[in-house]
């Protein structure tokens, strides 16, 4: 069983920045591959970056590649998402999930945390 909480979302002006955290507790940690999804309104759930426990291999969609960066802090058991250069297509609730696969599908994560809102004003 792995939790995962979310937090860091808020507003932001165009061009802005914010960083998202996600702790986690629970067991088998180190087998994890930790990624984070976004939903907009209307829209599917979609694929945004993910990283791997044990040997910190990212990888990111096309739409963030060179603006967001998803890093980990083994001591504090928490998955960051530094997004820079925000544009209003970037306005979602952000989601991170835990799972065993490298995969950028969502039905390949087990876990998922609650979600956190992440407005980019134009």
């Amino acid at each position: 069983q792995v939790q995962l909480v979310e937090s860091g979302g808020g507003l932001v002006q165009t061009g802005g920045s914010l960083r998202l955290s996600c702790a986690a507790s629970g067991r088998t940690l180190s087998e994890r591959v930790f990624g984070w999804f976004r939903q907009a309104p209307g829209k599917e759930r979609e694929f945004v970056a993910r990283v791997n426990w044990n040997y910190c291999i990212t990888y990111y969609a096309d739409s963030v590649k060179g603006r967001f960066t998803i890093s980990k802090d083994n001591a504090k058991n928490t998955v960051y998402l530094q997004m820079n250069s925000l544009k209003p297509e970037d306005t979602a609730v952000y989601y991170c999930a835990a799972g065993t696969s490298f995969s950028t599908a969502s039905t390949s994560y087990n876990y998922w945390g609650q979600g956190t809102q992440v407005t980019v004003s134009s």
